[in-house]
């Protein structure tokens, strides 16, 4: 058998015996390109949740809750419970703590009443390890001060996962005091001021009940030839909580140029009686305030030179009047001396 016909029948032998051997490693190539995959999916997949635990509350709507909803009078106590998820390959550890609406922690009042609904939230434990692929419940009370006054005490539960990761969740609890209810809103500070070739109204929402509301909003101004502006009620994307004050601006970009305006703002919300609040608006082109201020200093200037002109034109005639006058007496006197003489 020539040399090179042996060469190329050993190395066939040799490929084949080895994938017989190994066919492990020929069944790797195909299977790793998926990894990379995988570990993107795992990536993108939520690390751990926070989530009402199904039912429970004092309106339970089916197996999922977008929040907890909680009611009781002044010293009631009770309960539901917060579920905690993990679908990752490993153990998390959270933290829980209760807290109020637009604070970071518990035992104050956003609105600065001290009377948030965080400090009265107590869990079964604060410190929960959640193995891999497996969802947690705990238990936790909330207990009403005898002597908290009733209404709206909206709150939150917050979960923070210490260690690597990090991360907080949220979950909001809508907690109602029962007993006399009052919804009222005012709109005060009203004000109409230039930006620009546009104009800002700055006004202030109060929420002087002790519910939490929604409020909309009516614009209108008048001017001295009729309306400028009407913008029908709205609903503002804020959520106005019990004794919160809120500053907030509307943007009314075509404004007249030359108007004395009335601008009025209509707040309302559900349960709540209309407030209303107004402020003055003068526009006045700068350009033609500029050109009629320089027409009033020319006038008053041209005005002023020609009075004093006219002011000592007499003058002048009475003092030639006079001069003449005077002259004439003294050629009277000089030919009534020379008469005399002679």
């Amino acid at each position: 058998m020539p040399f090179r016909t042996r060469a190329a029948v050993t190395g066939a032998v040799l490929a084949t015996v080895t994938v017989l051997l190994c066919p492990a490693a020929a069944a790797a190539r195909p299977g790793a390109a998926p990894a990379a995959p995988r570990a993107a999916a795992e990536r993108s997949a939520p690390n751990w949740t926070a989530a009402p635990a199904p039912g429970g509350g004092a309106r339970p709507s089916g197996r999922d809750r977008p929040y907890f909803y909680l009611e009781g009078g002044p010293g009631a106590v009770m309960n539901d419970r917060i579920s905690l998820g993990n679908p990752t390959d490993r153990a998390v550890t959270v933290h829980l703590r209760g807290a109020d609406v637009g604070s970071g922690t518990g035992g104050g009042d956003a609105a600065g009443r001290g009377s948030g609904s965080g400090a009265w939230v107590a869990f079964a434990a604060k410190e929960v390890r959640i193995p891999p692929r497996t969802r947690a419940g705990v238990p936790f009370t909330v207990t009403v001060p005898p002597d908290a006054v009733p209404g709206d005490h909206p709150g939150a539960l917050v979960a923070a996962r210490t260690g690597p990761g990090g991360g907080e969740r949220r979950v909001r609890m809508h907690l109602r005091v029962s007993g006399p209810t009052l919804s009222a809103v005012t709109v005060e500070n009203v004000s109409v001021g230039r930006r620009g070739s546009a104009a800002v109204i700055r006004y202030t929402l109060v929420n002087r009940g002790n519910t939490v509301l929604a409020p909309r909003l009516a614009v209108r101004a008048d001017g001295v030839f009729g309306p400028v502006l009407r913008r029908a009620a709205r609903a503002l994307p804020v959520e106005l909580l019990p004794g919160r004050r809120v500053q907030r601006t509307e943007t009314w970009p075509d404004p007249p140029g030359l108007d004395a305006v009335d601008v009025r703002l209509d707040v309302s919300a559900a349960g709540a009686a209309t407030s209303s609040g107004s402020a003055p608006y003068t526009a006045v082109p700068w350009g033609l305030f500029v050109a009629g201020a320089l027409v009033l200093a020319a006038g008053g200037g041209g005005g002023w030179l020609w009075l004093r002109r006219r002011t000592a034109t007499p003058s002048v005639r009475s003092q030639d009047e006079g001069g003449a006058e005077v002259a004439e007496d003294e050629r009277e006197l000089a030919s009534t001396g020379s008469g005399a003489r002679a």
